[in-house]
């Protein structure tokens, strides 16, 4: 065997966290750069029990696992708790995440520190490309609620998943 995998070499692994609920294009730039650096990128959806989101966990994962399919070292699955002991279950050195303005970084910093005193994992920020520096999940819900056109701001999976949700409720 060669490659990362063969003996004596180690597979980099990282995580990008997030609620994708939906998935956008922005963080869909931030998996794609993450998955050119590393040899296993997981996706973390989290599960935060106190917040109705617009697609359920599960559809969650489906989308993001259908607009990641070509890269093909992502891995997507479910978490609740602090990120750090998702990591430590799967061996991960590393969290990755885009930083769209200097507000993000106030927090992604605090939370970054935090991370690490707690485990010894590094966070790594990544500038978001400028066409999705203002980019939000919540963003894209409202403007597809009141009729918007979001279609160069989501893959168009999660658009049609979008339209067919909002004909729902």
């Amino acid at each position: 065997m060669t490659g990362p995998e063969s003996e004596g070499s180690e597979v980099r692994r990282a995580v990008c966290p997030g609620s994708f609920d939906p998935i956008t294009n922005g963080h869909l730039d931030i998996i794609a750069r993450a998955s050119r650096l590393y040899d296993v990128v997981h996706v973390a959806v989290m599960i935060n029990q106190s917040k109705k989101g617009l697609f359920e966990i599960e559809e969650r994962i489906d989308l993001i696992r259908q607009v990641t399919a070509e890269f093909g070292n992502v891995e997507v699955e479910a978490f609740h708790g602090l990120l750090v002991d998702f990591c430590k279950e799967r061996d991960i050195p590393a969290i990755v995440k885009g930083l769209r303005a200097v507000s993000d970084f106030d927090y992604e910093l605090q939370m970054a520190q935090m991370n690490n005193g707690l485990s010894g994992v590094e966070t790594l920020f990544v500038p978001t490309n400028p066409t999705y520096s203002f980019l939000s999940s919540s963003l894209v819900k409202e403007v597809a609620t009141w009729g918007g056109d979001v279609s160069h701001l989501v893959p168009p999976v999660v658009l049609e998943a979008l339209g067919e949700r909002l004909k729902k409720d």
